[in-house]
Order: C-alpha cells, then sequence, then structure tokens
C-alpha cells in the first residue's frame, strides 16, 4: 500500500512539474525570448503532458498503475479495478504529490504568478467565450474522452503497452482546452497550481475539480455498459465457438469396416 502510496504522489509531483513547469517556461520565457507564437506554444505545451505521462505509465505503472488523476482513480473504483481504501491512499498520494510538484515550480520561477492554474472568464485565453457553464461542461467533456480511453485501453489484454495511446489522448485534449480552460482533466493538477497561485484561481478551483470527476464518473459508467458488455459478449461467442471445437475433436475416430462380399451359395444338382 505504501509503495502505491509514493508512487502517484511522485508521480502526481512529476506531472505538474514538467507539464505545468513547460507552460510556466514557455508562456513566460520562450514567447517573450524567441517570439514563439500560440500554435507552437500550444503544441509544446500539449506534447508536454502527453510525453511525461508516457514516461510516467513506463515506470510507477508496474507498481500503482499510474493513475495520477483521482478522475482515472473514481472510474477505476466504479469499475470495481479499486477498493476503497486504495482510492483514498491513490487520492491523498495525488493531491500532495501535485502541491508538492507546484511549490517546487515556485521555487525554480521566482516571480510567476500564474503557475498554469486553470480557469474561465479573465483568467481563459478566450475570456468572453469560457463562462462558469462552459469551462464545467468543457472539463466534463475533456475528461470523459480521455478516461474513457484509459479504461479501454487497460482492459485490452492484448495491448501489452497503453501508455502510447494514453499518452496521445492527453496530448489531444490539451491541444483543444489549452485555449479554453487551461485543461484540467485531472483535480490534482488544477488543485495543486490553484494554492499556489491564490486569489482568482483559487475560488474558481471547484470548476476543476467538479467538472473532471463528473467526466470520469461518465466515462465509467459508458465503460461498463457500453463498451465491457459488448467485449463479454464477444468473448462469450468466441468461448462458446472453442467449446464446439472442442466437443468435435473429443469425438471417437470413426473406424471403416471392410465390408465382406457376400458368399456365394451353391447348389447341387438333385439327383434325376
Amino acid at each position: 500500500m505504501i509503495k502505491k502510496f509514493i508512487s502517484e504522489l511522485v508521480g502526481t509531483a512529476l506531472l505538474v512539474f514538467f507539464g505545468c513547469g513547460t507552460a510556466v517556461a514557455v508562456n513566460t520565457y520562450c514567447t517573450n525570448v524567441v517570439g514563439l507564437t500560440f500554435p507552437f506554444t500550444l503544441l509544446i505545451i500539449a506534447l508536454a503532458f502527453g510525453l511525461v505521462l508516457v514516461a510516467l505509465i513506463n515506470t510507477i505503472g508496474k507498481v500503482s498503475g499510474c493513475h495520477v488523476n483521482p478522475a482515472v482513480s473514481l472510474a477505476m473504483l466504479i469499475d470495481k479495478r479499486l477498493d476503497i481504501l486504495d482510492f483514498i491512499v491513490y487520492v491523498c498520494g495525488q493531491v500532495i504529490g501535485a502541491i508538492g510538484g507546484a511549490f517546487a515550480l515556485k521555487a525554480i520561477f521566482e516571480g510567476e504568478t500564474s503557475f498554469a492554474a486553470n480557469g474561465f472568464g479573465k483568467l481563459s485565453l478566450l475570456p468572453i467565450t469560457t463562462t462558469q457553464t462552459v469551462a464545467l461542461v468543457v472539463e466534463a467533456i475533456l475528461t470523459f474522452v480521455f478516461v474513457l480511453v484509459v479504461l479501454s485501453a487497460t482492459a485490452d489484454k492484448k495491448n501489452e503497452n497503453p501508455s502510447l495511446v494514453i499518452g496521445l489522448t492527453l496530448t489531444l485534449v490539451h491541444l483543444f482546452g489549452i485555449p479554453v480552460t487551461g485543461t484540467s482533466v485531472n483535480p490534482a493538477r488544477s488543485i495543486g497550481p490553484a494554492i499556489v497561485a491564490g486569489g482568482d484561481a483559487l475560488s474558481q478551483l471547484w470548476v476543476f475539480i467538479v467538472g473532471p470527476l463528473i467526466g470520469g464518473i461518465l466515462a465509467a459508467l459508458f465503460f461498463i455498459f457500453i463498451i465491457k458488455n459488448k467485449d463479454e459478449e464477444e468473448f462469450e461467442e468466441v468461448v462458446e465457438f472453442e467449446d464446439v471445437e472442442e466437443e468435435v475433436e473429443e469425438l471417437p475416430p470413426v473406424r471403416k469396416v471392410a465390408r465382406k462380399a457376400p458368399a456365394k451359395k451353391t447348389t447341387k444338382k438333385k439327383a434325376e
């Protein structure tokens, strides 16, 4: 249990450190010094989050499964891959790790104020479009997509390395969400930077906790009642077909019996 707690703590800290750290570095320094335009910074930040998740899945994934996200852990709990005690341990580790990662960024980037905290309204790149309701809906949808991929990719036993598809999905949702909310899809990732940044980021934090959790719940239900049931039906059909084959193979071989030609009847002539 303690190993899982430490793995989730360290993993979430690194996710915040590299993901949010890249956002801070790119937006604060690269844009001003190098003159990178928004499309390039958007791609760099999205890839940073995706790549660090790929790295984490291939390391701590062997210990805890590398959830590093309370929304993912909640979905795993609903799908009965996680018990309630593990869920509490995972979420505690994730939140503590995210706060630690955010404070590490504060120590490095002196004078920074946002620390890539999520937000809507004036804290968004689209302040007129991104209202509180829009932010809540967008976060729920993006988290739904991400968590659904996580559940499906990790449930497929034939998929020996699901890290790539999960990491690319996280990159995808960031490409859409960064201009709108900064992209949370992870309550822990939002809690850390919001606590360090304070102010409006902290007052808006509830949206980036509730939205992802709703998305995670919906993803778990969709996976259980739509995708998982379909997989089980197909599996049962395959098993039934294999059982029929085994029964056929177990039948005794057919023996060929040679038929003897009927003996010719000889008749003796009656004596006249």
